[in-house]
């Protein structure tokens, strides 16, 4: 097998893994592809937790054509039993001779482990092959593992002259329609949202999937599931009426530690949960560990200045999704970050465009935050 025909099937497997962007929460999105005598045999990829795996799934396409096949997968094979049985031992009781994997698990119950088990037993293993591809596919469950944190994306609307809403508080519609249906994209690969009580105040919104307006791409998994709603409300301000408590359930304020609202929240069915650093506001550092160790995977931001300002202070932005739209609202209207103490320019948070393309009459910017190295 050539190079080429190696990133060529590789790139296969890149592709099939995509279809699982939205329904394979807390699962990474992985794909398979089986390949003997430089022919395809069998295809699969990761639909939903508990169901198949990737590699599970091309074995069953495959059948009897799998033994001696070389298996392209987009993250190392699992040793460990799961919801499912290892793919390891699915892989060499079907006779596969060869895996190339795209990337090491970062998951530190497989972490290497499984590529090993395959090298033990005679296989030729190889990794690293389209490696920032497979990365991309799955941000939030490489951040969990490594970084202890869900991957916390942070999408906001703002017009050409950086504001997001006139100096009164009105937002509605700063962008179009168009950029409103690609914003069901982002909630649909995220497994929860989290805003503010001001924002909660000022807007009610109820921050679920509107499934008729995702166009999914060919054989791509349609959502099944509604994010975490995640207020942060440090007082318990929350109104009884709000839209965010009609639904029953997946719905998480953290305070930071106040309990006069307790009872009216427990009767509907929401989860409060205290969370206070030592000045006595949330700890945003600790409420993201928290949400890792309920595997979140990827945290979608949608709220006002003054969170989503914090946030970015403290480091915890890994992306700016911003729809940009042609209008001015002028230096009276309200901006997209508060950032205090910014007085010379070396302090500004320094930002690396990855994308930009038009979205109706709008213009989405896509940027990940920088680190320090």
């Amino acid at each position: 097998m050539t190079d080429s025909d190696d990133r060529r099937f590789m790139a296969r497997a890149l592709e099939l893994a995509a279809r699982g962007l939205y329904s394979t929460h807390p699962n990474p999105r992985v794909g398979c592809v089986l390949v003997r005598a430089g022919e395809i045999v069998g295809e699969g990829w990761h639909e939903r937790a508990g169901e198949a795996h990737a590699e599970v799934a091309a074995l069953r396409a495959a059948g009897a054509a799998a033994h001696g096949a070389t298996a392209y997968v987009t993250l190392e094979p699992c040793q460990h039993h799961g919801r499912t049985p290892p793919c390891v031992d699915a892989l060499l009781r079907a006779g596969v001779t060869r895996v190339v994997a795209a990337m090491e698990d970062p998951d530190p119950r497989n972490a290497g482990a499984g590529l090993a088990a395959l090298r033990a037993a005679s296989v030729q293993v190889e990794s690293g092959l389209l490696a920032v591809q497979a990365e991309a596919l799955n941000p939030g469950f490489i951040m969990r593992h490594r970084g202890g944190r869900p991957f916390v994306r942070c999408k906001l609307g703002m017009t050409l002259d950086g504001r997001t809403a006139t100096a009164t508080g009105e937002s509605r519609w700063i962008t179009g329609v168009a950029a409103r249906r690609d914003v069901q994209r982002l909630r649909a690969r995220s497994a929860a949202i989290m805003t503010g009580i001001g924002t909660v105040l000022a807007d009610d919104p109820s921050l679920t999937i509107r499934l008729d307006e995702i166009d999914l791409d060919q054989a791509q998994a349609a959502p099944t599931h509604q994010p975490l709603r995640v207020v942060l409300d440090s007082a318990l301000h929350m109104p009884h009426d709000a839209r965010l408590l009609s639904q029953l359930g997946n719905t998480l304020i953290v305070s930071a530690g106040a309990s006069n609202a307790l009872e009216f929240v427990s009767r509907r069915g929401v989860e409060v949960l205290a969370c206070a650093s030592a000045d006595g506001r949330i700890d945003l550092r600790a409420l993201l560990a928290i949400l890792a160790e309920r595997e979140i995977n990827e945290l979608l931001l949608e709220a006002g200045p003054t969170l989503s300002g914090a946030m970015l202070q403290a480091g915890l932005i890994d992306e700016l999704v911003l729809y940009v739209a042609p209008k001015l609202l002028g230096d009276n209207a309200r901006g997209l970050f508060a950032l205090p103490g910014l007085n010379r320019l070396a302090q500004a948070p320094a930002l690396e465009v990855t994308d930009m393309r038009a979205v109706g009459d709008d213009w989405r910017i896509t940027a990940t935050v920088a680190r320090d190295c």
